[in-house]
Formats: structure tokens, C-alpha cells, sequence
């Protein structure tokens, strides 16, 4: 079986060298050796370049004499849950949908992001005391990143 330090040792040496911002999201190896690597960059999109130049560094570095293996890289997509702590910071002032891991369900706008949480704004359409219409408010909520289950953009075409 090929070893997942392997193939993540051939992409980053080409990320390094392409020196767009690129990282590693997510890599999974199964036992019949179909390896699937997701990158992102921190700043920008991912091409179909960046794909294809991270995917020949890694296939030309892997003898499939002594191992067959299906290779695919691509970009982490916006359909996907955010994964990893570099994801958050190009997405500042987009709306997510997040579950937390007490069951809570939140859409908003990420503010800020910092090393250990995340804040978000939101409007909730609440009972104001003393009135008898409900009303909308802005709420802020501070959410830390061991307390996020899933995390995902919500695309919106307006």
C-alpha cells in the first residue's frame, strides 16, 4: 500500500514550488491504493493547473511497476464543508451554515477568525419584552473551533 506521508511529502514539495497560497485539505488512501488529494488556497481559487501540476509531481514519483495506483487532485469545492483552519480566512463576510456539536443550527456571516474560534452575525427574529411584535435583531456569536461540526458557504447567485 502506498503511504500517505508519501504522497503528501510529493504535493507539498510542488505546492511549495508553485508558491500560489496552496494547501493540503484532505487525503485519503484506500486499500486498493485510489488515492483522492483536495487542495485549496488561502487567497485565491484553485485551478486546473495547480491540479494537474500537483497530480504529475506525484504520479512521476511513484513507480506503478512496483504499485498500480488512480490518482485524482482537485480543488476542495465550494459544495464541501470547510475542513481545515486555513479555509476560514479567505471566506470572511460570506454566510455559513453551521451545525455545532451540541445538535445547534446557525447561518450568518463569518466576521472574523481567529486561532481558536470563529465569530459569526446573524439576525433572529425574537420577542422584544414589553412589545407585541416580534423583531429582528443582530446577534453576534463567538463559536470555537472544537465546538464546529460542520461548516459549510452558503452560495447564494443574488
Amino acid at each position: 500500500m502506498i503511504k500517505k506521508e508519501t504522497i503528501l511529502a510529493l504535493a507539498q514539495e510542488r505546492i511549495d514550488e508553485l508558491k500560489r497560497n496552496l494547501f493540503i485539505v484532505d487525503l485519503s488512501i484506500s486499500a486498493s491504493n485510489v488515492i483522492h488529494l483536495e487542495i485549496d488556497s488561502e487567497t485565491s481559487s484553485v485551478s486546473i493547473d495547480d491540479c494537474i501540476r500537483v497530480s504529475r509531481n506525484i504520479e512521476h514519483n511513484l513507480d506503478r511497476e512496483e504499485q498500480d495506483f488512480e490518482l485524482s487532485v482537485s480543488s476542495a469545492g465550494i459544495d464541501k464543508p470547510l475542513r481545515v483552519w486555513k479555509q476560514y480566512p479567505k471566506n470572511v463576510g460570506r454566510s455559513l451554515k453551521i451545525k455545532t456539536t451540541d445538535g445547534r443550527k446557525l447561518e450568518g456571516k463569518l466576521l472574523k477568525v481567529e486561532t481558536q474560534f470563529i465569530e459569526m452575525g446573524f439576525e433572529e427574529t425574537i420577542t422584544v419584552e414589553g412589545k407585541k411584535k416580534k423583531e429582528k435583531v443582530n446577534q453576534l456569536v463567538q463559536l470555537d473551533f472544537d465546538h464546529i461540526q460542520e461548516a459549510k458557504i452558503v452560495v447564494s447567485f443574488k
